[in-house]
């Protein structure tokens, strides 16, 4: 038919963790996608149906129900000393469609957004499909955020992304590092992004919010890991009003409001018990070491994840390619930027059982 296609997806391609995913083979072991594999405690689904059978069903505010933001405003203050009211808050259908949601509320056709490279598939895309210039931000050898870099390409950005702890990188900034980018960039008249949806998988090391640092910050967040509730579609964005009132304008026409029935379970989630929260923060640290083990006995040399539930190996593309084959799931560095071309992407987020069966097979892999 001579279809014609805008720039705006012209210029960007299908996620490479969701393409390896949907093609992996039905005895495939998962190590490719960012999923936990606990399910959803109990007394969050139970929230769900209590909501479903009380007629919870209908639209909701565009903003999120009262109750939600509410609990969002407390566990903003009491988890990350962020003093956020409720009118700062909006609830969104998981932390990318709030991603989604700023950037196409403040770029403007050729603004420069700077983004952690390697770094999450979705922020580059995004700016792209806003009209702005991602501009790569490398990483140290560590594969923590250059300070110094991120400085030089300061002026004249309208973006900067952070995300801590990272992904693909499970590397967690530090306190300085983190302190200077947002302070030095409010001196630059940047706005920090800051997705934190990782915040609470760390090991050893403690987590600073951007916000805290600086009003020119965004944070951004999510039930998806903390509770195990990627399905369920619930994030959160939180910045001035001023700004919030111009997200709520592209959320209104692309979304209206998150599903009524996943509020009420978030709801739960954060006014209920978070045991469940040190259970697998704990048992992905057991993981963690477990493969990191394995991967070190057959001679790969990387750093060990600070947080999150992934581990950034660097691999020759033809052995990632093997690895695949002998139906283990990886994704390759690629999928995340252009600086990572020779590494390769492992989730720890899968059963110790299927991760030292995946770890026989990349063993295998490796001899061929």
């Amino acid at each position: 038919m001579g279809l014609q296609f805008s720039d705006r997806v012209l210029g960007i391609e299908i996620s490479g963790i969701r393409k390896i995913f949907e093609s992996a083979g039905p005895d495939s072991i998962n190590l490719g996608l960012g999923q936990p594999d606990f399910d959803t405690p109990q007394h969050i689904k139970d929230a769900a149906i209590q909501a479903i059978r009380a007629g919870k069903t209908g639209y909701t505010p565009n903003t999120g129900i009262p109750e939600l933001r509410g609990a969002i405003s407390r566990k903003f203050k009491t988890e990350n000393d962020l003093d956020y009211t409720p009118d700062e808050i909006i609830v969104t259908a998981g932390a990318s469609e709030a991603l989604h949601i700023v950037m196409q509320a403040l770029l403007r056709e050729g603004d420069r957004v700077l983004c952690p490279d390697p770094g999450f598939v979705s922020y580059a895309s995004l700016a792209t499909m806003a009209g702005g210039r991602p501009v790569s931000i490398p990483l140290t050898k560590s594969l923590h955020l250059d300070v110094e870099a991120a400085k030089e390409q300061m002026d004249g950005s309208k973006l900067l992304v952070i995300n801590s702890p990272g992904n693909p990188t499970g590397a967690v900034e530090s306190k300085e590092s983190i302190k200077a980018l947002v302070e030095y960039a409010g001196d630059k008249g940047v706005t920090v992004l800051s997705d934190e949806v990782y915040e609470h998988f760390i090991y050893g090391k403690k987590h600073w919010s951007a916000g805290t640092f600086g009003d020119n910050v965004i944070t951004i967040n999510a039930t998806s890991k903390t509770y195990a509730m990627t399905g369920w579609r619930l994030g959160y964005l939180a910045a001035s009003k001023e700004i919030v009132g111009q997200c709520l304008k592209v959320h209104q026409y692309c979304q209206a409001c998150a599903t009524s029935i996943s509020q009420y379970a978030a709801l739960a989630a954060y006014e209920g018990d978070q045991n469940m929260v040190g259970v697998m923060r704990d048992e992905y640290r057991v993981r963690r070491d477990l493969i990191c083990k394995g991967l070190a006995e057959m001679g790969f040399r990387f750093p060990v994840p600070e947080g999150a539930f992934y581990a950034f190996v660097p691999m020759k593309p033809a052995l990632t390619q093997k690895i695949i084959d002998k139906g283990v799931v990886v994704v390759p560095g690629t999928a995340f930027g252009e600086n990572a071309p020779e590494y390769t992407r492992f989730s720890y987020a899968n059963s110790r059982e299927n991760l030292n069966r995946a770890l026989d097979r990349i063993k295998q892999a490796t001899g061929e």
